[in-house]
């Protein structure tokens, strides 16, 4: 049998690598988990991790910067749908949620565990870079439903990213509260919240 090319092999390794470490971030947070235990889970030995990834923390990274990036791409296949601004932004609101639901590791990781790097993150920073990227698909769509441009259209885009987070946030880490039917519960959240929102455009006209 032919011989795979040894850059397939490192590519397939890589992913092995960010497979394992998505699990074990997800099952014990991102400070806890050592390159050491990462290394055992793929079944590979340290020194051969560090031939793909200098640390925990860039592991983390890399995970993070993904995340971002597949809702960025589910946020720009809202927007280039087009429709209505408050229809739009209750469709981003919908993908938002179903990024967190269906990806729940992925999402826990970008947005729901601590990371000590975060707290000043360089200058450079792939991941923080997506995340921006992420947010600014609803940041412009607020500022095309207010007609401006300015601090506040920052305040209400941060606003509505927070209530959504809080939703998905509450169904991952509380599964077995009784929540009402769930579809029924994220339709009417996201209804309530577009509506906040184009009553509170309203007002400030």
């Amino acid at each position: 049998m032919e011989e795979r090319p040894k850059r397939n092999r490192g590519g397939e390794r890589r992913e092995e690598i960010l497979a394992a470490a998505l699990r074990l971030f997800a099952q014990q947070g991102m400070a806890s988990v050592t390159t050491r235990a990462i290394a055992r889970a793929v079944g590979i030995s340290q020194p051969s991790l560090y031939a793909h990834f200098a640390s925990a923390d860039e592991i983390g990274d890399e995970l993070c910067r993904r995340g971002f990036e597949r809702l960025q791409a589910r946020f720009a296949a809202v927007l280039r749908a087009g429709g209505a601004p408050g229809e739009r932004l209750r469709a981003l609101g919908r993908a938002y949620v179903d990024f967190a639901l269906d990806q729940p590791d992925l999402y826990r990781i970008a947005f729901m565990l601590e990371d000590p790097d975060c707290a000043e993150p360089a200058e450079d920073d792939a991941a923080m870079s997506a995340g921006l990227n992420a947010f600014g698909g609803l940041r412009a769509l607020i500022a095309e439903l207010r007609g401006i441009d300015d601090a506040q259209t920052d305040a209400l885009a941060q606003s509505v990213w927070a209530s959504v987070h809080g939703l998905v946030a509450l169904l991952l880490a509380r599964p077995a509260f009784p929540w009402v039917e769930r579809e029924a519960l994220i339709a009417l959240h996201l209804e309530m919240l577009r509506d906040a929102v184009l009553a509170q455009i309203g007002r400030s006209r």
